[in-house]
């Protein structure tokens, strides 16, 4: 099974580099709007079994031109949320530089906790579980390998790129996952494969050929390398 994962388009928080986190009423600017068209010419051609996203606004704002395009209903999945940033929720990135957590994220993310909201490493677990669980329910319904598609955000997508790459919460930063990029994840019965990472531009009719063989049993502050909660901004 192949999941694509995809960040939701550039939004109005992005734009004007707020830590939007579960703010409401966030939602994607004009060059967001324009990302999410452009997804239905990316991924044209592709049998896409299941479209399940954020409950966000964003989220649903990015694959709602996808879905009415390939005629698929979606679903909102809670668990691809976005991390719960609590007390920094709505803050501006520039004013977050100073406080001590902000290195606790860059250096050490499995020990950072937000103030009022949740660790990253119980969005990493929920993500992740959310995931592998739709995956396997949908090789149990399919019997056979199929593509899908999750639309969460920057956090998130990192975190589930690090769990197929066998990576330690701690190395997440290093992972670049950009406004409306999609990475794909082959979950398989032994271990998954990363076969495509923020991709912002790529046609995606390779990745049917990959699922001809039958299925396996089981199945920014002044410090350019500082990564702002939430993912790239660009």
């Amino acid at each position: 099974m192949t999941v694509l994962l995809i960040r939701h388009g550039v939004s109005t928080a992005n734009q004007a580099r707020i830590l939007a986190g579960r703010k409401p009423g966030v939602s994607l600017n004009e060059a967001g709007e324009e990302q999410a068209r452009s997804l239905a010419d990316r991924l044209q051609g592709l049998e896409i079994a299941k479209i399940v996203h954020s409950p966000l606004e964003r989220c649903g704002q990015t694959v709602e031109p996808l879905a009415a395009a390939l005629g698929v209903v979606t679903i909102e999945d809670e668990r691809l949320a976005e991390v719960d940033y609590g007390s920094w929720t709505g803050s501006k990135l520039g004013d977050l530089t100073d406080e001590p957590l902000w290195q606790t994220v860059q250096n050490h993310p499995s020990a950072a906790v937000f103030p009022g909201g949740e660790s990253l490493v119980h969005m990493a677990l929920r993500v992740v579980s959310a995931l592998r669980e739709r995956d396997a329910a949908l090789a149990e319904e399919h019997g056979r390998d199929v593509l899908w598609i999750a639309c969460s955000h920057g956090d998130p997508i990192k975190a589930a790129i690090a769990d197929a790459c066998g990576m330690h919460l701690d190395a997440f930063q290093r992972i670049v996952v950009e406004p409306a990029s999609v990475s794909a994840v082959r979950y398989t019965a032994h271990r998954p494969f990363v076969m495509r990472l923020n991709d912002t531009g790529s046609d995606f009719a390779l990745l049917s050929a990959s699922l001809a063989a039958p299925m396996a049993k089981g199945t920014e502050s002044s410090d350019e390398s500082n990564v702002p909660p939430g993912g790239s901004v660009r």
